[in-house]
């Protein structure tokens, strides 16, 4: 529970987020005019229609040699300054687009006060996705309470009081833009229009059910309830956009729209929260964690992370759980099947201009979005994400004819939802071919957790394919040793273009892996299998121990022990990799690098360095940086900041906590690799391991107590634990199964 003791203030720092993957909405709690800011992920300007045109990042113009007379240039040159690549293969964005501010439902309270008193609640349930506010006023205990329906599709508030007749309220909408009309019908409000952009066309309802009192539509578009004993409303939103390449677009929203709000009242206000609750309770309550946390009862969360000490008491590790539960909750509210994936700020944006356009960068912030989805029991979430990347492969592979000439398909470093796979001009963030690759990790991902052969066969395998065909055609031959390098590459806004940095080297060594073992396991042409078998014998490792001990960034030794870089790209291997193993050579450079970098850096930064020492089985360092990130890039209702807000964080941190408890990468289940001191009791129930297995792990004094595995496939399992004698035990489990390890 996230709760409060005053009305928001700020949107970015203390509204409370609700979403069920389409729609997010956030709670404010004032009293006169409750606001609820809302959006639908679909709702962006740019692309297909837009004033400016839009070009899918793909060049304007042919640049025949362009992009070998920059490889030439490297091969004479070893570095390039970025500013000069973009110039010759980079271009102004046209049309790129952002995502939009779908608008504010304002619920206007007749002789609410204007303070809030001291019996004043603004709370989050996590385990419930319901947000309350409840405050007295004039002898009557006033109850808000909100919630975003997946099963229903609709956004449910309900006013009451226990004093009969003394709920009055005026519904009313608001737009930061002036592209919409409001109208309203009975207990209808329905506000429709067109971006002016893109001419994307978007509708929202409201309808409003009462207990007593009346109702009163005015001509501006608002609903009056006047003396009600209570009421509660329905919000259903959409667009007529589609994720189908090169148009993106679809039916008109207005009979979905009516359809779902017409159902949703139908149902009734009770049988939709029983529904939102099941539904719910479903995915949230499959993984529980115990680290010794007591949640003071009488500290408000904004407080609770004020008073954060860095994990030495009770309530700091009540922190430290709500934070890990949180970005679970984040990642069931912004990313349901039939939706857009979780973008930058998840689904949850209050401008018409938000940071990066709150879109979907795909060097880093996209993927780690989701890495928490397989191994914290939430599989389900990343539906949105596959459909994406798939719907990516068509834009990207003209891309990849038009800009490399090559089979395949690519995108660079960022993309909207209008398959943008092509580049921009801004000099440290514009190339990223290996962005294609590093998306189908994910996808093999899924796979590896949860075993689905028509899942490889029909999703991930042909991106992963299309990807690796991409690069077997553009690796080219290194002169300084006849490697196969990819060339140019860009360490992610870092440095200058070389040849063969180490991420993108490990990027595409990972793709050629996975790529290989799936084509193996659905029995791909030889051919094809042996192409990618000759490419890895000669791909440049992108891995290199400098000469201060680090793993190098690039394949010159180029690196600076001073540089503290908020990225440390070159760990890829490490995190979220598999080729570094902890106690090797490789993971003793890797630690280096790491120590050098420092503990600083952007929220989402200090995240992955959660998950970079945990896989270094340091759990203390990864406590250590889950504690920077909350003490110092975390805002008081708990949302990750870069700044500004950036939702990756949380899910890295997330993330983060369950590699201390939890790995399976290297095909071995390993209980409690990083457990940090300051966890020397508890529990952790659900969380999943690749090969198919469901742990519930119990420990005490810092050493595993209890282990029980379940597991969802018949195969061989291995189990590293101190529980067991030699330490380990390899055995054949059967589906279904359970078996207890104490």
């Amino acid at each position: 529970m996230l709760w409060y003791g005053a009305p928001a203030a700020d949107w970015e720092r203390e509204a409370l987020p609700l979403g069920n993957g389409a729609l997010g909405a956030m709670v404010f709690g004032t009293l006169a005019s409750e606001r609820l800011q809302f959006n639908e992920k679909t709702l962006w300007t740019g692309g297909p229609g837009a004033q400016d045109g839009y070009d899918f990042g793909n060049w304007r113009a042919p640049r025949p040699g362009a992009l070998d007379a920059v490889r030439a240039d490297l091969d004479d040159r070893v570095r390039l300054d970025p500013d000069a690549v973009a110039a010759r293969l980079g271009q102004a964005k046209r049309g790129y687009g952002a995502h939009q501010t779908f608008g504010d439902l304002h619920l206007d309270l007749e002789g609410a006060p204007d303070t809030p008193g001291p019996d004043y609640r603004r709370t989050l349930d996590l385990a419930d996705a319901l947000a309350t506010v409840t405050y007295t006023h004039q002898q009557a205990r006033h109850t808000r309470e909100f919630f975003a329906s997946y099963p229903d599709g609709v956004l449910v508030g309900h006013l009451t009081a226990d004093r009969p007749g003394a709920v009055t309220c005026t519904l009313r909408y608001t737009s930061p833009r002036a592209d919409f009309t409001a109208k309203a019908d009975g207990d209808r409000i329905t506000v429709r229009g067109q971006l002016a952009d893109n001419g994307l066309k978007f509708e929202a309802q409201v309808r409003v059910r009462r207990h007593g009192g009346s109702l009163t539509p005015h001509p501006d578009g608002s609903v009056t309830v006047t003396g009600a004993d209570h009421l509660w409303f329905v919000l259903a939103a959409g667009t007529d956009y589609a994720d189908t390449y090169p148009d993106y677009r679809g039916d008109d929203p207005h009979a979905t729209v009516t359809r779902t709000v017409d159902a949703a009242i139908t149902r009734g206000h009770d049988a939709l929260r029983a529904r939102h609750l099941r539904d719910h309770h479903a995915l949230f309550d499959r993984v529980r964690l115990d680290i010794g946390q007591a949640l003071p009862a009488a500290t408000p969360t904004d407080q609770l992370l004020e008073g954060y000490t860095g994990g030495a008491s009770a309530a700091d590790r009540a922190l430290e759980a709500l934070f890990f539960q949180y970005g679970r909750y984040l990642l069931i509210a912004s990313s349901r099947p039939g939706s857009l994936p979780a973008n930058l700020q998840g689904v949850w944006n209050q401008s018409t201009t938000p940071p990066w356009s709150a879109d979907y960068h795909t060097n880093i912030n996209l993927q780690m979005n989701y890495w928490l989805a397989e191994a914290a029991n939430l599989p389900e979430t990343t539906a949105p994400y596959d459909r994406f990347v798939t719907a990516l492969r068509a834009p990207g592979e003209r891309t990849a004819k038009e800009m490399f000439g090559s089979r395949g398909w690519v995108v660079h470093n960022e993309t909207n939802p209008f398959g943008f796979t092509g580049v921009h001009d801004w000099s440290t963030a514009f190339w990223f071919p290996e962005a294609a690759a590093w998306l189908t990790a994910q996808l093999y991902e899924h796979y590896r957790f949860g075993g689905s052969t028509d899942y490889l066969r029909t999703t991930a395998y042909p991106a992963m394919k299309g990807a690796a065909e991409f690069w077997l055609d553009n690796l080219r031959t290194d002169p300084r040793d006849n490697t196969l390098v990819v060339t140019p590459s860009y360490s992610p806004e870092h440095g200058d273009f070389t040849a063969g940095d180490a991420m993108a080297q490990q990027i595409v060594h990972d793709l050629f892996t996975n790529t290989l073992e799936a084509a193996t396991t659905l029995g791909d042409s030889a051919a094809f299998r042996t192409e990618l078998e000759e490419a890895l014998g000669r791909l440049d490792p992108g891995l290199r121990v400098g000469s201060w001990g680090q793993l190098q960034e690039w394949k010159a030794d180029l690196d600076d022990r001073g540089d503290d870089h908020r990225h440390v790209s070159h760990l890829y291997a490490l995190h979220p990799g598999r080729r570094i193993e902890a106690g090797t050579q490789w993971a003793d450079a890797a630690k280096v690098s790491l120590t050098a970098r420092g503990d600083g850096g952007t929220g989402w930064s200090k995240a992955w360095k959660v998950n970079f020492w945990a896989r270094l089985r340091d759990g203390d360092h990864a406590h250590k940086m889950l504690a920077e990130q909350l003490k110092s890039s975390t805002l008081p209702n708990l949302w990750d900041t870069h700044p500004p807000f950036q939702i990756d964080g949380n899910f890295g941190a997330t993330s983060g906590v369950v590699e201390m408890l939890l790995q399976s990468q290297h095909d071995v289940i390993e209980v409690l690799p990083a457990l940090p001191a300051s966890w020397p009791q508890g529990s952790v129930r659900g969380l999943r391991a690749r090969g198919g297995a469901t742990l519930d792990i119990d420990w005490r004094d810092g050493r595993a107590a209890r282990v029980v595995l379940t597991a969802s496939r018949t195969r061989q399992l291995t189990v590293r634990c101190t529980l067991l004698s030699g330490g380990a035990r390899t055995f054949k489990a059967r589906a279904g199964s359970r078996y207890v390890f104490e």
